[in-house]
């Protein structure tokens, strides 16, 4: 499968072009890295931050890096993480006022809604142990419409292999609840921004009848990859 877009207003290098053309299983996240890349910002500073050095993607059973926190908390630590960086894409993107179609509007109204939600929700219940925000640059990517909705497909699909593959590592039966009460909005998202970018219906659920969780330590490589969270 291929994808036209037209990249003409958006301030990003050929890495992007070529990346844009690989959102299918596993290519998800080699895009979401050479759209970072192609912007060229370093990943530096902050705890939080020091998480994504390679030495921290060591962590076993497929769990965050200890530096996120110890058992639960780390969990939640590492959600609220990804969460605060789906938040801030669709912040900017919604602020951006982007040409959209009536659905895709109507997709970032929604998503943007859904994922400051979630962040108020795991800071509310990590309370005094959450993870400060870090800073980003997402480097047009959500300033263009097109751009927008292939890096959300990308985000959103990742975020429902993140939270898979960390639901049985959580002790906390409340906290387990949680977690599969967002992922399952996260699979809605995805859905829904997979039929957008492709209305045949083949990026609905791009893995097949059965999604694929992910290590923490494959979630966070990507997530330095892309090189948005800058400080």
């Amino acid at each position: 499968m291929s994808y036209s877009i037209n990249l003409d207003e958006v301030d990003v290098d050929g890495a992007v072009r070529e990346a844009a053309h690989e959102v299918a299983g596993d290519t998800r996240l080699s895009f979401l890295k050479k759209a970072g890349l192609a912007g060229g910002a370093a990943v530096s500073g902050g705890a939080v931050l020091s998480a994504l050095a390679p030495s921290a993607l060591a962590a076993g059973s497929g769990r965050p890096p200890a530096s996120f926190g110890a058992g639960d908390v780390g969990i939640l630590n590492y959600a609220l993480t990804l969460e605060y960086l789906e938040a801030a894409f669709y912040n900017g993107a919604t602020a951006a006022n982007l040409s959209l179609s009536s659905q895709a509007a109507s997709f970032l109204k929604v998503v943007t809604k859904d994922e400051n939600a979630h962040v108020a929700f795991l800071k509310k219940a990590l309370g005094s142990k959450a993870a400060k925000q870090p800073k980003f640059d997402f480097k047009g990517t959500n300033t263009n419409a097109e751009m927008m909705l292939k890096t959300s497909y990308v985000l959103e699909n990742t975020g429902v292999h993140a939270y898979s593959g960390q639901a049985l590592n959580i002790k906390n039966p409340a906290y387990v609840a949680a977690a599969l009460s967002i992922l399952t909005i996260e699979a809605r998202h995805a859905s829904v921004v997979g039929l957008l970018i492709e209305p045949e219906g083949s990026d609905i659920a791009p893995n097949g009848p059965f999604d694929t969780p992910y290590t923490a330590s494959k979630v966070l490589a990507a997530v330095k990859g892309t090189g948005f969270i800058t400080g």
